[in-house]
């Protein structure tokens, strides 16, 4: 009798997982419709000698909470809607993408591979709840508020959105009474560091390759890319030959480690090739990179009226912090904020910071270039109508390369990618 009962509970199990009325779906422009799986629990009723099974909304109660929805109003792409109109896409979105991709690479490994890897359900849980957060802890304005804002007003401060999105996990379970167990949340708040400065010391002893799906600090292959260069690309209306379907679908685990078919390393190549292109024509787009200094410019003469930075450590503060700052600059009255408030007034009336000229350097010259100062631009202007004072200058030295800083990603990649049917 009990045989019989373990046999319905695994019938139902697999049912509740194919059929999609369990689950609560969302339709994605990049990745059609996703959904949010339930996860089965299983009770006991010990008098009937029966067996239970509840769906519970897992990854929704996560979903469901002022915390997450607050990437709504988070701009993937920061300020490069000024530039290109379509890109007001949302950190709420790629969230939900890098969730969905998550779970399909664990499961397309598992699906080749069975018992091989012995992936099991609270791992296909953790990883896609790892792809779910791992920007939970993003300040506003997409990259520029703690590369660049934080280290002019904190004196370089080393604050990172990955140990943020860390605190803000425990944050969002602490103040929801999320149920979850806490070996499943110790590997999610690893999965969310892995690719970061601060990841894990601590060697992982097995299934190595599930925390290189969500953040991959090995080789920079990941679903998180595989989300935004796609999603980032078609939002400014820009074509894409990067196909991350190919490479989803023959990713193969050999070693403990992430690899893929030799004949797959042109896909590989434009991975990173699109991504670099992204950087050169639409991140670090001169229009885009004089909205952004005008916009630190006026964060940091808000900063002493607003405290901009001091939710930096409190979850409980910093989930209320988001990009209408801006706005909220722009329609204050203080005296205070006069100032912030003219810059902001310059961009919505396109009075920008003039781009003067930019120069690329070669690498084996960018030692002699890496700390140059609006002071080595004035020393050597000509002599001219109208001199520029050091005040007058903003030097932003951008560094695009295809990975990490080498000139070819397949001298990394290349161990990994290898020859199998």
């Amino acid at each position: 009798m009990g045989t019989n009962g373990n046999e319905e509970v695994t019938s139902l199990y697999s049912l509740s997982c194919r059929d999609r009325r369990f689950s609560k779906h969302i339709h994605d422009n990049v990745h059609g419709n996703i959904y949010l799986d339930p996860v089965p629990l299983m009770i006991k009723v010990f008098l009937e000698m029966t067996f239970c099974l509840l769906l519970m909304q897992f990854f929704l109660q996560f979903v469901d909470t002022e915390q997450f929805q607050r990437l709504r109003e988070l701009k993937q792409l920061g300020l490069t809607h000024m530039v290109y109109p379509g890109a007001v896409h949302s950190r709420f979105e790629h969230s939900l993408g890098v969730y969905w991709l998550a779970g399909e690479a664990v499961h397309t490994v598992q699906g080749h591979q069975g018992s091989e890897i012995n992936i099991e359900r609270n791992d296909i849980r953790t990883v896609k709840l790892a792809g779910l957060l791992h920007d939970v802890g993003h300040g506003p304005f997409s990259h520029l508020f703690e590369r660049e804002f934080l280290p002019r007003v904190l004196n370089g401060s080393e604050w990172s959105h990955e140990d943020m999105s860390v605190k803000m996990i425990d944050y969002i379970v602490d103040a929801h009474h999320i149920e979850i167990d806490s070996a499943i949340l110790n590997n999610v708040k690893e999965m969310v560091l892995a690719s970061s400065a601060n990841a894990s010391q601590n060697t992982v002893n097995e299934k190595r390759f599930l925390y290189d799906i969500v953040a991959n600090g090995q080789n920079g292959i990941d679903v998180d890319k595989f989300d935004y260069i796609v999603r980032d690309s078609r939002a400014c209306g820009l074509g894409c030959n990067f196909q991350f379907q190919r490479l989803l679908e023959t990713m193969r685990v050999m070693g403990d480690e992430i690899c893929y078919r030799a004949k797959d390393y042109l896909t590989v190549h434009k991975l990173f090739a699109t991504r670099a292109d992204l950087h050169r024509t639409v991140y670090t787009h001169a229009k885009v990179k004089a909205i952004e200094l005008m916009v630190v410019d006026a964060l940091t003469l808000a900063h002493g009226e607003l405290s901009i930075s001091a939710s930096i450590q409190e979850p409980a503060k910093f989930w209320k912090l988001d990009d209408s700052i801006l706005r909220q600059i722009e329609t204050s009255d203080k005296q205070e904020l006069k100032k912030a408030r003219d810059l902001v007034l310059r961009i919505r009336r396109r009075d920008l910071y003039q781009f003067c000229n930019e120069f690329a350097v070669p690498k084996d010259k960018q030692e002699h270039f890496k700390d140059i100062t609006p002071q080595d631009i004035v020393c050597s202007q000509k002599n001219g109508d109208t001199p520029l004072n050091e005040e007058d200058i903003s030097v932003s030295i951008v560094k695009i390369n295809l990975t990490r800083g080498r000139s070819n990603p397949l001298e990394r990649i290349m161990r990994v990618i290898t020859n199998f049917r």
